[in-house]
């Protein structure tokens, strides 16, 4: 056994406790990644001390999931987080949704908990709201959050308010109990979520139990909030106040990990969901850089995500990596630092990132874009080929929906689905990050990648089984009407009469 494998295993051999900050921001949002009014100096300092990764991805577009992807290891079209209403849709988990995390898809915090460790939720869930789905039966030991984000308000008539929920009950609602106002922007919940992480910590610390910490919170997603401290504070307006205010709990759970003496303990990883929304630019909408479009597409702007390992003591300060990294990658790398092997009956897409984060290796791997149960892309290396073009439809288009707003490359940002299976579309990422110059089809670079990338697609194509798919069905008697501990409260709400129907997804 060399070196390199001895620092590998006497690493597993302790207790990592693991943190993950999973938020939707955009590749561009953070002066590690050139935003150019610096406006994260915690991130920034992460970043200083850890490894910045730039060529790190998420799952899926859109938000529940690559939620799912992240804490199963998974595809979504493998753990059921997609829809066959319609080809390559967009979907996620609304309140009339159906569906959810299925009891046989293993999720992070349940593998963890096997091995000793104490798993806490704050913030957003989003993998299914009826009671089957609970966060609390799939691993974690405590719960913070909603299941749902925080749309609203509703007149709990025709729509209820989204529930908050401590571990196993509800505790109110937003808009009534959670307060957002809608007409400046502020709102007090990072500071409540800032507040859960910290005193989790120092729980855990007291105890000495090794912890899992999931801080999903939702600030930056529109409607965007913050808390009055940081209202007008930023050059980007109220999108920038959020980020800063989110900057800012970061360094303090940071600080905390370090005042505590756990810092050199504790694995942390800070990355996005999915690419910023430009839909709602450029009041509420983040930057995706030099990379094309946002939320909803398979473009780089829609799936390449800001992504930061901080580790002191173990990480290199200072490092930059371009292992091509997805949000899969953390379930099989947290398993390894916690001395635990994936599970070995089915399909894991996460790869362990270890070698490239503690050795500076790099390990060959393609990075698929799917979008609903279609795969529309592939990364291989350098080079990106699209098998299916689509930014939204023209109806969408006309009504003011805009996921690429300012930008159109002709034959790429399709607004009807193309198909190019048989000459899929190729950029070279390294050249044309932005995704404008497709390359000849007569090149011999075209020719060779292909010849690569067709193999790869082939071989996973063979090795892909569908899950059953959870988001075809929508009813609205399943919506928050009496959440768990609303008799409590005096919330609970009538329910309507059951009535299934097939959930419409527009893109």
């Amino acid at each position: 056994v060399g070196p390199e494998a001895l620092l590998l295993q006497k690493i597993k051999s302790t207790f990592t406790s693991f943190g993950v900050f999973f938020l939707q921001m955009g590749w561009g949002d953070l002066g590690a990644f050139g935003e150019p009014s610096k406006e994260t100096p915690n991130l920034d300092q992460m970043a200083s001390e850890g490894m910045l990764f730039l060529d790190f991805y998420t799952a899926n577009p859109l938000c529940s999931p690559s939620r799912a992807a992240l804490l199963t290891g998974r595809l979504p079209v493998r753990n059921g987080f997609y829809t066959t209403n319609a080809h390559a849709r967009n979907a996620y988990t609304p309140q009339d949704i159906v569906g959810g995390i299925q009891d046989y898809e293993l999720l992070l915090p349940e593998l963890l908990k096997k091995a000793g460790y104490t798993n806490k939720i704050i913030g957003k869930w989003h993998l299914g709201h009826r009671p089957q789905f609970h966060p609390l039966k799939h691993g974690f030991d405590e719960w913070f959050g909603s299941p749902n984000c925080h749309f609203g308000p509703f007149d709990n008539r025709a729509l209820p308010n989204i529930p908050m929920y401590r571990d196993w009950e509800m505790i109110g609602r937003y808009y009534e109990d959670f307060k957002i106002d809608l007409k400046t922007g502020e709102a007090n919940l990072t500071q409540i979520y800032l507040q859960e992480a910290l005193d989790f910590i120092s729980k855990q610390q007291a105890s000495q139990q090794p912890f899992f910490l999931y801080w999903a919170i939702d600030a930056t997603h529109a409607p965007v909030y913050a808390s009055k401290h940081f209202l007008g504070t930023s050059q980007r307006g109220l999108y920038g106040d959020a980020v800063r205010e989110i900057d800012d709990s970061i360094g303090k759970i940071l600080k905390h990990l370090q005042k505590l003496g756990i810092s050199e303990d504790t694995f942390v990883f800070f990355t996005s969901d999915n690419g910023a929304a430009l839909i709602s630019a450029p009041k509420q909408g983040g930057s995706n850089g030099r990379f094309l479009c946002g939320k909803q597409t398979t473009f780089e702007g829609g799936m390449r995500e800001p992504a930061i390992a901080w580790w002191p003591g173990h990480i290199p300060a200072g490092g930059v990596s371009h292992q091509l990294g997805n949000v899969m990658d953390l379930f099989t790398t947290s398993l390894s630092l916690a001395g635990l092997q994936p599970p070995s009956d089915r399909q894991i897409d996460g790869i362990d990132l270890l070698p490239a984060i503690l050795q500076g290796k790099l390990i060959d791997r393609p990075i698929f874009y799917y979008r609903g149960n279609e795969m529309m892309a592939v990364r291989v290396g350098l080079y990106k080929a699209h098998y299916w073009t689509w930014s939204n439809s023209w109806e969408e288009y006309s009504k003011g929906i805009d996921f690429c707003p300012g930008q159109n490359v002709s034959g790429v940002t399709t607004h009807t689905q193309e198909e190019h299976t048989n000459l899929p579309l190729l950029f070279h990422l390294g050249r044309d990050p932005g995704e404008k110059y497709p390359l000849s089809f007569v090149s011999d670079e075209y020719q060779r990648a292909m010849e690569e990338i067709s193999a790869i697609v082939q071989q996973h194509k063979v090795t892909m089984v569908p899950g059953e798919p959870q988001l075809n069905v929508c009813d609205k008697a399943v919506m928050n009407w009496s959440p768990p501990g609303c008799e409590k409260l005096g919330k609970c709400l009538k329910l309507p009469e059951s009535d299934p129907k097939k959930c419409f997804w527009p893109h």
